[in-house]
């Protein structure tokens, strides 16, 4: 009679009930500022390629159908909607945490530099590189040139505003714009280009995110509408 001898197989190992951890980075003011302006920036976009170019009109008499009119006061209205929540995220940057003023662009810093071109190198490589739990030195970078980029459409912009009441409190406030750059027509012109620098913000800021939310898969997508991100824990952690 052969006797079999079972030996115990190794059980194998259970996964850990939890890989990440979550931590909340992007307070509910800046959530709601950064949605705000991105619908802002979309109505105005929209609105002024109708205003500058109005290829649909309605039938009917002008003063019968105010669509110009109508064009230009939701215009004007997400421009105020947008000015005044850039104003609330710059505030932020003061009181909010340290993670509203991540990215900063520190150009006096030897450190700052460093993440900078290390984090450029990285993109160009298509190398995950070292996460970053706000935003990194590259990214600071681009938003200090948007920063820059908003200021000038809000002063052009206000400044185009202010010929509708000569004299007015905008036309005293902004007003010397307009012949700073030579004149209404030269003020569109201006206002018109920094519209489309907006656009290829848009679009390089949406790669981006697209990006890094597939390499580094910590919830960037989703941490600003719930706030938190993600770090995957290490082996002696889990």
């Amino acid at each position: 009679m052969t006797t079999v001898t079972r030996f115990a197989q190794p059980r194998p190992a259970e996964p850990s009930l939890q890989r990440y951890t979550r931590f909340y980075v992007w307070q509910l003011p800046i959530r709601i500022s950064h949605w705000v302006n991105a619908l802002a920036v979309t109505v105005l976009f929209l609105t002024g390629l109708y205003i500058a170019g109005p290829l649909l009109t309605s039938t009917g008499e002008p003063w019968e159908t105010f669509t110009m009119a109508r064009v230009r006061q939701i215009h004007f209205a997400a421009a105020f909607i947008f000015i005044v929540f850039f104003l609330w995220r710059s505030l932020w940057l003061i009181i909010g945490n340290t993670y509203a003023r991540s990215g900063f662009p520190y150009v006096w810093r030897a450190s700052w530099w460093k993440d900078l071109f290390g984090q450029a190198w990285d993109y160009l490589r298509l190398d995950l590189g070292r996460p970053h739990a706000g935003h990194n030195s590259l990214a600071g970078f681009f938003y200090a040139i948007f920063v820059g980029l908003c200021l000038l459409q809000m002063l052009t912009g206000l400044a185009l505003y202010s010929e509708s009441d000569p004299g007015g409190f905008w036309s005293t406030t902004v007003g010397w714009v307009i012949p700073l750059l030579g004149g209404s027509m030269r003020t569109h012109m201006w206002h018109h280009m920094f519209a489309w620098c907006f656009l290829w913000f848009v679009i390089v800021h949406v790669y981006i995110v697209l990006l890094d939310t597939r390499q580094y898969r910590n919830g960037l997508i989703g941490s600003m509408i719930h706030g938190y991100k993600f770090r995957r824990l290490r082996p002696q952690e889990r």
